[in-house]
């Protein structure tokens, strides 16, 4: 009954096989090795597109810094939801990365920023003189970091927004997989077709030990992405444990079938909570994770029976049990139904 992080799960046996595979004999460094063609061959096939720089990271803030440092300069603002991972869990990375670009905050109560709120926001076109940043990249996350699932014409509604202003749209993509299988959609589709620019693509939450891809569907973008990558200490030198993870899970169709039993899991989970009486849904649970209010007493039950998951805004332990506190819970590839039925279960 683990329902931390979809980063606290196991990696997928066969991302585990294929790095003790690469570690059979020499290869060349730094990503010269020739799984590294393969997969960028595989992403570009995947995604529809054959022209895409494609760079392999080890981390999702090494991934969404990078980028944005290729996309903003030091004097732009970077447009993004106020729950953006980019502004709560990165460290500042995105303004160390882009010597200093400014996030600038757009309000998204259910995770996902509007066309309305991001115009205004923004404001008009040429009313930024040099006293003020100057309009930067727009990112969006999906899946969002409160569980929603932007919608196809959604995300081409920013794309379009983007173009018209002359910005750049990047994604912040930790849980596209999940995404993927939730609208049951092509990558493409989702991402250049949409107006994405540049893509995190994740692959830590989704079964790998840790690697995630920097995909830049227009490759001018992608001139100094290997400087920047260097001078900021995240080339590897022996980089073909990067490659290998990353061929196995995009080998057949793993990542999206262990996106998809994540997804199935969180359904039969958010159904449960749904059909009881004292939790409230407080965000749409559209993928893998799920925000829940329930009393104090029936977190601290739970607890206590064995279950894991983040408490948000108190101690689960001490306080009025029938004071409400929300939870969030997430489910990885690996969970299963069983054991969201026991969880159920105990829920009563």
């Amino acid at each position: 009954m683990q329902f931390a992080s979809d980063n606290a799960g196991p990696a997928h046996p066969a991302i585990l096989e294929a790095i003790a595979k690469a570690n059979d004999g020499h290869q060349r460094a730094y990503g010269s090795e020739s799984a590294m063609d393969r997969v960028r061959a595989r992403i570009r096939e995947i995604f529809e597109a054959p022209q895409a720089e494609v760079h392999l990271v080890a981390t999702g803030t090494a991934a969404n810094a990078l980028i944005l440092g290729c996309m903003a300069r030091p004097w732009d603002a970077v447009f993004c939801s106020e729950h953006a991972h980019i502004e709560h869990d990165e460290g500042n990375a995105p303004e160390f990365y882009t010597g200093g670009a400014k996030l600038s905050l757009v309000p998204a109560p259910d995770g996902r920023i509007t066309v309305a709120e991001l115009d205004r926001v923004i404001g008009p076109v040429g009313a930024r003189s040099f006293h003020n940043a100057q309009a930067g990249p727009i990112s969006i996350t999906q899946v969002t970091e409160t569980g929603s699932v932007y919608a196809l014409d959604q995300i081409r509604a920013i794309g379009d927004l983007a173009r018209a202003r002359g910005q750049r749209l990047h994604m912040d993509g930790a849980r596209f997989a999940n995404a993927v299988a939730a609208l049951d959609c092509s990558p493409a589709d989702m991402t250049w077709k949409a107006g994405v620019d540049a893509l995190s693509f994740g692959g830590t939450k989704n079964g790998c030990l840790g690697v995630e891809a920097a995909v830049f569907f227009d490759p001018a973008l992608a001139a100094d992405f290997a400087l920047r990558r260097k001078r900021g200490g995240h080339l590897f030198s022996k980089h073909r444990f990067l490659s290998a993870q990353m061929e196995a899970y995009l080998a057949g169709d793993l990542w999206h079938d262990l996106a998809r039993r994540a997804n199935a899991a969180c359904n039969k989970l958010v159904a449960g909570l749904r059909a009881h009486p004292e939790a409230e849904i407080l965000h749409p649970a559209e993928a893998n994770l799920v925000f829940v209010a329930l009393p104090r007493a029936t977190l601290r039950r739970l607890i206590e029976a064995g279950a894991d998951f983040y408490v948000m805004d108190g101690d689960p332990m001490a306080g009025d049990p029938a004071e409400r506190l929300t939870a969030r819970m997430v489910c990885d590839w690996s969970l299963g139904e069983e054991r969201v039925a026991r969880f159920l279960s105990l829920l009563g």
